[in-house]
């Protein structure tokens, strides 16, 4: 039997206030989520001024990033690539650019999601947040 890392709550507020000052420095209104290993919400904060569904897009890249065990990015490449049936993959919506998986000694414990400006700054300010982690 193995021993895993979990994310505490002082873990997830390091991620929160990191991710939050990256997004503030660039002046950019998003919603960050961070989730445990299996997809499920430890946190959303939505910046003033971010758009009313990225309260709902963050949190499905983060869900992604942890089920799927990799960056959300991957399967937004699959589908653009010409695989579109990926698009009805059971249980996973969150197929854009934006989720990071939080890994520690190999194993995911978690991940965040952004959503409310471009896919790449919102992966920007996600491992910023995870950074702040020093893992």
């Amino acid at each position: 039997m193995k021993t895993k890392a979990v994310l505490e709550l002082a873990d997830i507020k390091t991620i929160a206030a990191a991710a939050e000052a990256e997004a503030l420095k660039n002046n950019w209104a998003v919603t960050i989520a961070i989730v445990d290993d299996g997809g499920h919400l430890l946190w959303l904060q939505r910046l003033d001024g971010a758009p009313a569904i990225s309260s709902l897009i963050g949190p499905a890249k983060a869900h992604t990033a942890a089920v799927g065990r990799r960056d959300s990015k991957v399967y937004e490449d699959i589908i653009n690539g010409g695989r579109t049936a990926f698009l009805t993959v059971p249980g996973v919506s969150g197929l854009l650019e934006g989720g990071v998986p939080i890994v520690k000694d190999g194993n995911v414990i978690g991940a965040v999601g952004v959503s409310g400006v471009k896919s790449n700054e919102d992966a920007q300010i996600a491992k910023a947040g995870i950074a702040a982690l020093g893992l």
